[in-house]
């Protein structure tokens, strides 16, 4: 016989679904489009059970799908839905299918909120909102953009320490080449077009296997980890809030939803200083898109409001009228449109603008729900065991145990890193390698 209990998952599994249920209603959510709510009920094995722990995550990824099983987590709470559309088989061939039926059978469930989290108040958007009107310590620092008149582009920079062909085959030790290609004789009147077309001709075809001065940094990606100890403070720079896309019929207590964040300060900000507290709000990514009108220098741009949508902003901020928008993504055109209207916009790919919000606020709001949900739950569930049961005892068991693990995966990212050129030593690491601390 079977120790499983097929009909019914674990208690704590209850527990979680009503918690989140609780802080972020699933009629919050945008369904024409989303799947939200509990999309993996695990059948709970008393005999066999998990941790009474949570694994906070914004995709559900089979490195995700591992660390929850190594973990022996209960629930895997994933921000975006594993599941959008329904499936016409459940097979190990799909890797996203696999890492269901793997979490199954390990007895963990997964409850996804997406866009019921980003339309509650004090939900995602919120918490972005309350990023870019944070402040730093002492006066915001003074950003400015690099000098590009006076710099060389990184690939020339990386030529001019090349190894010249000829130094090779005579055995020669490699030099600096010059700053410019010249030979003797030659008119240094010539014009930049005369230049640059000598330049291209002198220039030699790179060696096999010569290591080059110039290196590429291994990925980077933001680290959420880093924002509990971030210097970025709520803010006392005066500002209204609302809602863009508001809920015709929010639930009770919920009046304040909807979708998007429109920021408006009573006295203009450099976007210089916005884009500083993005980054420390975020995780310090070493560096994101900014998309300016073509005839504005960044560090003269002050802004006076900003629309606001974590992930794709497409639909939510088309119609906006701001002079920032800040997302997690926008295509080439809707950028483009932007900038041509005089809006600028930064993104942080698309994953970036929520990841960050699962250890700032979703773990302890979590926890303290969770808490209060549990020990219901566990008065309820003993109501319900009929002594009778083979299992009944074990049941007891797992009701007895009192503990509530939330965290946020360690493995989770959103699949684009930052590769830097380095152009000085201390931008990026080298991919090939050079005994530094990657994580430096």
């Amino acid at each position: 016989m079977s120790t499983y209990t097929t009909d019914k998952a674990s208690p704590f599994t209850r527990a979680v679904v009503s918690a989140m249920r609780k802080l972020y209603p699933e009629s919050l959510a945008d369904h024409s489009f989303d799947n939200t709510g509990l999309l993996l009920e695990a059948p709970f094995d008393p005999i066999r059970r998990q941790m009474n722990s949570v694994l906070l995550t914004i995709d559900l990824t089979k490195a995700v799908a591992d660390e929850a099983i190594e973990r022996k987590d209960c629930v895997v709470v994933s921000y975006h839905p594993i599941i959008f559309r329904g499936f016409k088989s459940l097979t190990l061939a799909d890797s996203q299918q696999q890492s269901l039926l793997r979490l199954a059978l390990e007895g963990i469930s997964v409850y996804s909120p997406h866009t019921a989290v980003d339309a509650a108040p004090g939900g995602l958007g919120d918490w972005l909102a309350d990023i870019v009107t944070g402040t730093l310590p002492g006066p915001e620092p003074e950003t400015h953009t690099a000098d590009t008149e006076n710099q060389q582009p990184a690939l020339d920079n990386a030529e001019k320490y090349s190894p010249r062909p000829d130094s090779i085959q005579n055995g020669e030790k490699n030099s600096p080449r010059p700053d410019s290609i010249q030979e003797e004789g030659e008119d240094d009147n010539r014009s930049q077009t005369s230049r640059m077309s000598q330049r291209r001709k002198l220039r030699p075809t790179r060696p096999p296997m010569v290591p080059r001065a110039s290196t590429y940094s291994k990925p980077t990606y933001p680290k959420p980890e880093v924002i509990e100890k971030s210097d970025l403070k709520i803010s006392e720079i005066q500002h209204t809030r609302s809602v863009i896309h508001p809920i015709s019929k929010p639930p009770n207590g919920f009046t304040e939803a909807g979708m998007g964040r429109l920021v408006r300060f009573s006295e203009p900000q450099p976007l210089t200083h916005l884009i500083e507290r993005i980054a420390h709000g975020v995780g310090s990514p070493k560096g994101f898109p900014v998309a300016i009108p073509q005839t504005m220098q960044v560090e003269d741009i002050m802004i006076s409001s900003v629309g606001i949508c974590a992930g794709s902003g497409h639909d939510v901020l088309k119609n906006v009228e701001a002079d920032l928008l800040f997302t997690g993504e926008l295509s080439h055109h809707d950028a483009l449109t932007a900038t041509e209207k005089g809006q600028c916009v930064v993104t942080l790919f698309h994953s970036n603008t929520e990841r960050g919000f699962l250890g700032s606020v979703l773990k302890d709001k979590l926890t303290g729900v969770l808490q209060e949900e549990w020990k219901r739950i566990r008065e309820e569930v003993r109501g319900e065991i009929d002594s009778n049961w083979e299992l009944a005892a074990e049941w007891e068991d797992a009701l007895r145990d009192e503990d509530v693990l939330v965290e946020c995966s360690e493995r989770d990212r959103d699949p684009f890193g930052i590769v830097i050129l380095q152009s000085s030593p201390q931008v990026g690491q080298p991919l090939s390698g050079d005994g530094l601390d990657p994580e430096a």
